[in-house]
């Protein structure tokens, strides 16, 4: 992969969450400590005049704790043919098993983050964490969109800097 200046991102990241799914890590790759999710909500914009990620990690999450304890998330998509690893990522708890030794991924260092990357991706976005916030029913304009969370919690959003971006194609 080559390195990508966050402000020439050109891939549609929509798409990517939407119909392909991205994983999020967060926690120290050189530790061995960190844990990944498949996130389909989020998004790639400007905030504070930089170029930011925003990832939302519903609070039951194994994922949220590492989130709380990090200054770092990336977020990575991954060519269709590791469809599978992203469904297994985003259906079993890190919390419970190995989920990334049963993959077929190979996390790797990050350039600027403590957060891991993996050799797979084809887009790594690298960001540090500076803001968080959460999402609360009073918030709501659209009462439609509680059908999102009919007996489930809510989100945290992070908020991260984008430090870095490898990939195929800008």
């Amino acid at each position: 992969m080559k390195n990508i200046d966050p402000l020439n991102l050109q891939l549609a990241v929509s798409r990517a969450l939407l119909q392909g799914w991205m994983l999020l890590s967060s926690g120290d790759f050189h530790a061995g400590r960190f844990n990944a999710m498949t996130v389909g909500w989020g998004f790639v914009g400007a905030m504070w005049n930089t170029p930011y990620a925003v990832a939302a990690v519903r609070l039951s999450r194994h994922t949220h704790e590492f989130l709380e304890n990090s200054d770092s998330f990336t977020l990575c998509a991954f060519p269709k043919e590791y469809r599978k690893d992203l469904g297994l990522l985003g259906s079993v708890s890190g919390r419970d098993r190995d989920k990334i030794a049963e993959s077929s991924l190979h996390p790797i260092a990050a350039q600027k983050v403590a957060s891991p990357s993996y050799e797979e991706a084809k887009l790594s976005i690298e960001c540090r964490v500076t803001y968080r916030n959460e999402i609360h029913e009073a918030g709501f304009r659209d009462p439609s969109l509680m059908r999102h969370y009919q007996g489930e919690e809510f989100h945290a959003m992070y908020y991260g800097e984008i430090v870095a971006v490898q990939g195929d194609s800008g």
